[in-house]
């Protein structure tokens, strides 16, 4: 008999690790495109998204009147949204929630503005009497005082005189005056009444928008990505807005009572004035400096003594702009400062002071938007800060 021979024996097989095997190729391309910031490389994409650009921005300068409203009723309904929130949690129905919610803040402003404007009448009064007490103070300026006096005596000398052609025709430019600041006055108002209206709808229909979109979208990455980048501006635009809230309260109750214990008088009054301007960054607390020696010049005879509430001002900012709310901010919005500037100017040359408050949350949407669109994401790392 012939024996069998054994069968060969197999080398054994060492496991290989994942990190060895080829990944698939859809793997790589998605997470290069989480990684890369592509730019246009056909300088006709350029040219036609700067036209796209200007024309945009010419549409928002045109139509300022209608769009201003309408973007600041989406700002304030970021703001608004939580308190809405917080009422439906009592079981109060969304309209009457969101129609409470702005007659509350309706109601704060107007007896803000009641309150404030006995103080400010009064101030407005003491600015012409004050001019001789600035020239004490300011000492460099004392020429273009002087030549102001002039001119306004030889207003009065004109005013004393009877009537003649030249008469005539002031009073016609006073007519143009007043039909000019009658036409300003309007546009506020019809301004404030398109916000109050469009801001109670968009507080009544809540997130209809992004279902309506969600909707729309043809896959579930889009469907993901719409909610995410809307999830993300509601929490973080209603972050900062909240955050920048409290903390310009804090540095209007602070700014109120150090003008109260330096002997200011009227602390309600420089309390709202820093409350507002800490909205605008950099430039407001610039402008409050201004306001406050201005206002220290005329109530202090001392010139030390009368720039002790502008040092006292800068200090709280100093405090405040510097230290406390970049540290609640700084895990939200990086942005870079330079950019922030520019916004600033920008939308204050665009739309004047409401620009300027909104010029900030408008560059924290852009680059939040921008962070999660690959197109845009180069801008979005532009848009970043240290």
């Amino acid at each position: 008999m012939i024996a069998a021979s054994p069968p060969p024996q197999r080398p054994p097989i060492t496991p290989v690790s994942d990190d060895h095997l080829p990944k698939p190729q859809a793997a790589v391309t998605e997470a290069a495109d989480e990684t890369e910031m592509p730019l246009p490389s056909n300088l006709q994409t350029f040219f036609l998204g700067g036209l796209f650009a200007l024309g945009v921005f010419a549409v928002l300068y045109v139509a300022s009147a209608i769009i201003l409203p309408v973007v600041l009723a989406f700002v304030l309904n970021l703001l608004l949204q939580p308190a809405v929130r917080l009422l439906g949690r009592v079981h109060l129905p969304r309209a009457v929630a969101a129609l409470l919610t702005v007659f509350l803040v309706i109601g704060a402003l107007v007896g803000l503005i009641a309150a404030l404007s006995v103080p400010a009448t009064t101030w407005a009064e003491r600015l012409p009497e004050g001019i001789p007490r600035l020239e004490a103070h300011l000492q460099v300026i004392k020429g273009p005082i002087q030549a102001l006096q002039k001119v306004i005596q030889q207003a009065e000398q004109v005013a004393d005189a009877p009537p003649s052609q030249g008469s005539i025709v002031s009073v016609r430019r006073d007519l143009g005056l007043t039909g000019a600041l009658f036409a300003g006055t309007r546009s506020v108002l019809d301004g404030l009444f398109t916000t109050v209206l469009v801001l109670y709808f968009l507080l009544v229909a809540g997130n209809i928008f992004l279902r309506r979109i969600v909707e729309i979208l043809p896959t579930f990455s889009n469907k993901r990505q719409a909610v995410d980048i809307s999830q993300q501006i509601q929490e973080d635009v209603s972050a900062y807005l909240v955050t920048i809230t409290a903390m310009n309260a804090a540095v209007g109750i602070t700014t109120a009572a150090a003008m109260y214990l330096c002997g200011l008088g009227d602390p309600l009054l420089w309390g709202t004035t820093a409350f507002l301007l800490n909205y605008i960054p950099i430039l407001g607390p610039f402008f409050g400096v201004c306001i406050f020696v201005l206002v220290g010049m005329l109530s202090f005879e001392s010139l030390w003594w009368a720039l002790l509430p502008p040092a006292l001002y800068f200090g709280i900012h100093l405090i405040e702009g510097e230290t406390l709310t970049p540290m609640l901010l700084a895990r939200r919005f990086t942005l870079n400062p330079v950019l922030v500037i520019l916004s600033l100017v920008f939308w204050f040359w665009m739309w004047g002071v409401p620009g300027a408050i909104l010029a900030v949350p408008m560059l924290a949407i852009l680059k939040i938007i921008s962070d999660r669109l690959r197109p845009l994401k180069a801008l979005g790392h532009f848009l970043e800060g240290e």
